[in-house]
């Protein structure tokens, strides 16, 4: 059985997808870009801001959950730019414990939704 998880802490979906299913013990979390909850608006500043809005928007669907980072076991993150993946790394990083951090892959994207830079998903587990 499945639930959907969500939250006004993070962004309403763009489509029709929810902000993430809970299977089981399993957090399957939509890709998240930089959308301020609060002012709907994008938080482009830099990317550095930006990855920051996006690991933040993950944070609040993950709480939504009863979760925290430490249960995530698999993040894919998509970026316009591969020349930007030092700095998305650098704060992608610091919300996890290297010790304990997830699988990934990072991915170079054509485009990605309202021209973003970075996009994240994540797997969580309880």
């Amino acid at each position: 059985m499945k639930q959907i998880i969500t939250t006004t802490k993070a962004p309403a979906p763009l489509g029709p997808y929810n902000q993430a299913v809970l299977s089981g013990n399993t957090l399957y979390i939509s890709g998240q870009i930089a959308i301020n909850p609060e002012t709907k608006a994008l938080v482009l500043d830099d990317i550095k801001t930006e990855t920051h809005m996006v690991m933040n928007n993950l944070r609040a669907v993950l709480e939504a959950a009863e979760m925290t980072f430490e249960n995530v076991v698999k993040s894919s993150i998509f970026i316009s730019n591969m020349d930007d993946f030092s700095a998305i790394n650098d704060v992608y990083g610091s919300y996890f414990n290297d010790a304990t951090a997830p699988a990934r892959e990072t991915v170079q994207v054509a485009r990605l939704p309202k021209d973003v830079n970075v996009e994240i998903s994540m797997i969580a587990v309880k």
